[in-house]
């Protein structure tokens, strides 16, 4: 968040200047202190005020530490009593003291006997406050938090906030410095829809950070407590409205009518061996739809392994063909690029349509046929990698976009994308099953198409949990399903030997499995070969030269072998879930029943057992997926610096889905209604981007 600040184009308003000021001018906080705010992620008053508390403590006064909830925070009036140094040093110096009922022991250590003499001196009443405990079964108050005589009393807040911290920042400093931030905070218009604040109950925005920092119990600080929750929105709602501009711009670029005869789509159908899903029937209606209107598509098509993208990628290139116009299909390498190619062809001779490729790999006068047919307008459907980006590369009549494995892109390289201009429809797919609060957050610039049934004749995978300590019975039985003619992958975790860590490497692997199962039976591929040497021991896989194939994460997306059946996945707890469901979407692509051995060694972590469990019971990749997200939070699961993932400070992704729904259609209303964000709540709109930093959005309408 920090840094974006600098290159915004002129105008933050004058009335945010000071929570923009640097941290040090707020009181309290030095060069030392900034430094641990700043691992915090606070460097400006406005991070603060986004910051909570998460706890409290109550510090109401009670007569006497009897009867109290311990080990718990009291609060009392006390006589001091006399003071007994330690004995020896390093011991504690104890204080009596007494309440209305009883007494106790102030305890403390290393301290200075003038100190304590000067600050509970005796015979003096004091209003002490601090944690107690019992120690053989006397009441002990270890190092008060507070101090202080009688007429002072007022300065112990009755209840009082506890935020995050870092090693070195106490809470004073902290809590001084989030109530001077709340000082600083204007009074600001309303961004929020009227009718939503009121049926909510919600707060202004400056008395819900008053409400959210200054609590006066325990209740306050729930995340349902209505200044949290309005705080929440705020974050949501600057995020969907920076989707939101992103989209109208997209949209906004003059799209074209692209509509299909659906002649060439009902050859395709005749030519099918099955029916096709009604999650594909109902994806193909959308998309058709999108590329009928004036506006450009930009819609997700988001699908489980198997879930049969590829025909509706297909229907949507073969509309583009039927209008008259080119149809294009990227993915990220070029084996997917490849097997693309491949899972296209037959469909496409059946629709009798020209289908060709264009990688790197394609030099000299091949590649300039190539290009000379693509401006002509001869190849009517073209696969390929980037390649497709460079500048000589033109088509006569593009009219669809389609982009593979969408989560090698983030928002931000999506808007690139639709800076490219050309009034080309963009449908992405991706086969990550995303939760739908992340789709929100990830893709709310798009609309969303899911393909949630499996095609007909997909066989389910039998998934077992075997430990490494069986490692003999599995090479065994690997060695009886390949005299069957099957094939399999072997996966492991790393490729070196290394000291940090004792997962077998995958060149270990390999030797072993080729002295236990024939020289010639065993290929390797791993992520330090030079792309040739895989695509070659790829393609001998493919081909059933060799019939067990070692392999790092590199297979996880996208390779296509129907005769390939078994999927051994070795220390498979030290794989995250979603690579082990991609992994195991490469087998029960054929004919065959296939099998998944998830090897592991024991003993498991509990998160491990809970992963390898979540495998072993379900081969839904959405539940799959929400498993994930309860078990390792947004961020991680896709990558918060690579996704254009914001990492929200009151805002919580897996929490508040529901929220973020509400804040997506409203901004997308807001912007509907007011495109340029000029009237009173479009104005107000704009504040809340320049509060959130949201600089991406406030470009977006600069250049609007």
């Amino acid at each position: 968040m920090s840094g974006e600040g600098a290159d915004l184009p002129k105008g933050r308003p004058p009335a945010l200047f000071p929570l923009f000021a640097e941290i040090e001018t707020l009181p309290g906080v030095g060069p030392k202190s900034a430094k641990l705010l700043a691992a915090l992620r606070i460097e400006k008053p406005a991070h603060l005020l986004l910051t909570l508390p998460h706890s409290g403590i109550d510090r109401r006064r009670r007569d006497s530490v009897q009867g109290a909830d311990l080990p718990g925070h009291v609060t009392v009036e006390a006589l001091i009593g006399q003071h007994r140094p330690p004995a020896r040093r390093g011991g504690a110096y104890r204080v009596t003291a007494e309440d209305a009922r009883t007494s106790f022991q102030i305890v403390f250590f290393r301290a200075h006997d003038e100190y304590l003499h000067r600050a509970l001196p005796t015979g003096a009443r004091r209003i002490l406050s601090g944690k107690v405990e019992l120690f053989d079964g006397v009441a002990q108050m270890v190092h008060p938090d507070y101090m202080l005589p009688p007429e002072e009393a007022d300065e112990i807040p009755e209840f009082e906030p506890v935020y995050p911290l870092t090693a070195g920042l106490t809470q004073g400093v902290m809590r001084k410095a989030a109530l001077a931030a709340l000082e600083r905070a204007p009074e600001l218009a309303e961004w929020i829809d009227p009718a939503q604040k009121a049926r909510e109950g919600w707060p202004d925005w400056h008395e819900a950070l008053r409400a959210a920092h200054m609590p006066t119990s325990i209740g306050d600080l729930g995340a349902t407590h209505p200044a949290r929750l309005r705080l929440a929105y705020d974050e949501l709602m600057a995020h969907q409205l920076t989707l939101a501009l992103a989209r109208s711009r997209l949209k906004r670029g003059k799209g074209r009518v692209t509509s299909g005869t659906g002649r060439l789509q009902a050859r395709v159908l005749a030519a099918l061996p099955y029916r096709p899903t009604g999650a594909q029937t109902r994806a193909i209606a959308e998309i058709a739809a999108d590329m009928g209107a004036e506006l450009r598509m930009n819609r997700l098509l988001q699908g489980d392994v198997g879930a049969g993208k590829t025909l509706v990628a297909l229907n949507a290139l073969l509309i583009a063909v039927e209008a008259g116009g080119q149809g294009v299909m990227m993915a990220p390498t070029e084996i997917l690029a490849r097997q693309h190619l491949e899972g296209l062809r037959p469909l496409a001779e059946a629709a009798g349509v020209v289908l060709e490729i264009l990688t790197g790999r394609d030099k000299g006068g091949e590649r300039r046929a190539k290009l000379a047919a693509l401006a002509a307008g001869d190849i009517q459907i073209l696969v390929g990698t980037h390649a497709v980006f460079q500048k000589d590369v033109e088509f006569r009549d593009l009219r669809l976009a389609i982009i593979d494995e969408q989560h090698r892109f983030g928002v931000r390289q999506r808007l690139e994308l639709g800076r490219k201009g050309a009034a080309v429809d963009v449908l992405v797919m991706t086969a990550t099953p995303i939760p739908r609060s992340l789709s929100l957050a990830q893709y709310g610039d798009m609309d969303i198409s899911v393909l949630d049934e499996k095609p007909p004749g997909r066989k389910p995978i039998a998934t077992a949990l075997v430990s490494m300590a069986r490692m003999g019975e599995v090479v065994e039985k690997l060695r009886r399903a390949i005299a069957e003619g099957r094939q399999a992958y072997w996966v492991c975790p790393l490729v070196d030997e290394s000291e940090l860590s004792d997962l077998s490497s995958a060149e270990e692997r390999f030797r072993a499995l080729r002295a236990a199962l024939g020289e010639g039976r065993v290929g390797l591929v791993h992520g330090q070969m030079p792309p040739e040497e895989k695509d070659a021991a790829m393609a001998a896989f493919q081909r059933g030269e060799t019939s067990v194939l070692v392999a790092t994460t590199v297979i996880e997306v996208g390779v296509d072998v129907p005769n390939a059946s078994i999927m051994v996945i070795e220390r498979a707890e030290s794989f995250g879930l979603a690579q082990l469901h991609q992994l195991r979407g490469r087998v029960g692509r054929g004919s065959a029943a296939s099998t998944c051995l998830l090897m592991y060694q024991a003993p498991l972590s509990e998160s491990g057992e809970r992963r390898l469990a979540t495998m072993r019971d379900t081969e839904d990749g959405f539940r799959i997926a929400e498993v994930d997200l309860e078990m390792r939070g947004a961020g991680d699961m896709i990558g918060t610096a690579q996704s254009g993932l914001p990492r929200f400070r009151i805002a919580d992704l897996e929490g508040q889905a529901a929220l973020m729904a509400v804040a997506q259609s409203d901004a997308r209303k807001l912007l509907a209604d007011d495109p340029d964000l000029t009237s009173s709540r479009g104005q107000a709109a704009r504040v809340l981007l320049w509060l959130m930093e949201r600089d991406q959005a406030i470009r977006l309408i600069s250049v609007g």
